[in-house]
């Protein structure tokens, strides 16, 4: 039996899996996220570690699990391995004048080449670069840091390290080489002794929750892709080489598996979407919302949605964009705008899709998880837009399943990913595009493509850029 542990941002999520992949038990522990300004995210560290030895000691297993977590997050701690402050989390704005500073600091052209990103408020360099402006006293405490899931390894065993995949979300990595960059270190003036050493996930047994993720749906190197329609929603593709999008507007990072990278599309606010419009428009039950929308034919009858309620990263890395519905008409009602919901967010996810496409990689099937991968009616929406079929596994467990395959490769109970993916993960059940809707969708997508630059004036609180000749 092997166990994993994931560190999310609302819970600590523990499985015990077997050698064959079956999910035996599982345990949860919730925990507060405090937003003590608009904009801002942080945690107490200190919750994690109690709510994952709650849950490790609920699933009555003994031995070290795997480890996945939230990506991006900050903790500091001071030369006798106490939390200094609250971590900031990866969903944390505060940070957008120190992003801005980096890259100007380093120049967005070679920023991209060293880290395959641009600076963008998530990441775990700005937040140090705003402590050091607007907390010196904090600042000056810091011994080391580390980022969530690796701080309650440390809680549960001792050990001080980091997996490649996760460090290569803090902005201070060379993703091309697999070790911490000196140059963004001295370009920032930041200590190297503050980093943790680094491993290849599949030595450590952990990774960040994407790439733990993806592993746990089956997606170790070229073939499937992974698409998590999440809270948030994620278009992944493994890479055999290290190759960042020209303009970064997908993130390129180190896979849990070594001389294997990752391009990945997020949008902010995917099922978070349909939560937002039950919860403060239409009230009633996801079931009863997407049987409402059923009754509406592909394309809502021209109503779209702009999904950026949170702002959006891929593609526009605009923190201020802001969602819409347009198209309104008399005849719309609960059912038509849950239906454009659904469009839209699969319009969003087809954005990152063709970015991918740019990349050179060969996209013949993706693997589906998250929660609004329960809902039909939006798997084969979702199919149809992108013209792609999606397939869904037996385990739905995510980020932790996957962390799970990790600790099991990292303790010998298989010998690699590929044999870990060929023993645990099988696919159930296969979801075709819907050919009546094909045309329909593709008049869609091209009027969503148009809808950003033509609203941004009126949505964006992000300046907008001048007007050219």
């Amino acid at each position: 039996m092997i166990a994993g542990l994931d560190v999310g941002t609302t819970a600590v999520k523990a499985l015990l899996v077997s050698e064959h992949g079956d999910v035996l038990t599982r345990a949860e522990r919730p925990y507060p996220l405090s937003t003590p300004q608009p904009g801002w995210a942080e945690q107490d560290p200190d919750d994690w570690a109690r709510a994952a030895e709650q849950a490790l000691a609920e699933l009555g297993h003994a031995d070290p699990p795997g480890f996945s977590g939230q990506m991006h997050g900050l903790v500091c701690l001071d030369a006798k391995g106490r939390v200094i402050r609250p971590a900031i989390l990866w969903n944390d704005q505060r940070t957008q004048a120190e992003c801005e500073e980096i890259e100007a600091r380093v120049g967005l052209e070679r920023l991209i080449e060293l880290t395959g990103n641009r600076a963008l408020t998530g990441f775990t360099a700005p937040k140090l670069l705003w402590l050091r402006r607007h907390e010196p006293d904090s600042y000056a405490r810091i011994s080391s840091i580390l980022l969530p899931k690796d701080y309650v390894r440390l809680r549960l065993t001792g050990e001080r390290a980091i997996d490649a995949a996760d460090a290569s979300g803090t902005l201070l990595f060379d993703v091309r080489r697999r070790r911490w960059s000196d140059e963004m270190l001295d370009a920032l003036e930041l200590p190297a002794a503050w980093l943790p050493p680094v491993r290849e996930s599949t030595e450590i047994g952990g990774a960040g929750d994407q790439a733990a993720g993806a592993l746990g749906v089956g997606v170790c190197g070229p073939g499937p892709l992974s698409i998590v329609l999440g809270t948030s929603g994620v278009v992944f593709a493994a890479l055999p080489t290290y190759r960042p999008e020209p303009r970064a507007r997908l993130h390129t990072f180190c896979h849990a598996l070594p001389d294997t990278w990752y391009a990945m599309g997020v949008m902010l606010s995917a099922a978070g979407s349909l939560s937002w419009l039950r919860d403060h428009i239409a009230g009633g039950s996801y079931e009863g919302l997407t049987e409402e929308a059923a009754q509406w034919p592909p394309g809502s009858e021209g109503l779209l949605f702009q999904p950026y309620l949170a702002g959006e990263r891929t593609p526009h890395a605009d923190p201020g964009a802001r969602a819409a519905f347009v198209g309104l008409s008399l005849r719309h009602g609960r059912g038509a705008l849950a239906r454009a919901v659904l469009e839209g967010v699969a319009y969003g996810l087809r954005d990152s899709l063709e970015l991918v496409r740019t990349l050179g990689v060969d996209v013949g099937v993706a693997r589906i998880s998250g929660g609004g991968a329960r809902s039909r009616l939006w798997l084969r929406i979702l199919a149809s837009v992108l013209d792609l079929p999606l397939e869904r596994t037996a385990a739905a467990e995510g980020a932790a399943f996957g962390a799970a395959l990790l600790g099991g490769i990292s303790r010998g109970t298989f010998a690699d990913a590929e044999e870990a993916v060929a023993a645990c993960v099988r696919v159930t059940e296969r979801i075709e595009p819907e050919p009546a809707w094909r045309d329909a969708y593709a008049e869609g997508y091209d009027r969503f493509v148009r809808l950003y630059p033509a609203l941004r004036p009126f949505t964006s609180s992000q300046p907008v850029p001048a007007a050219g000749p």
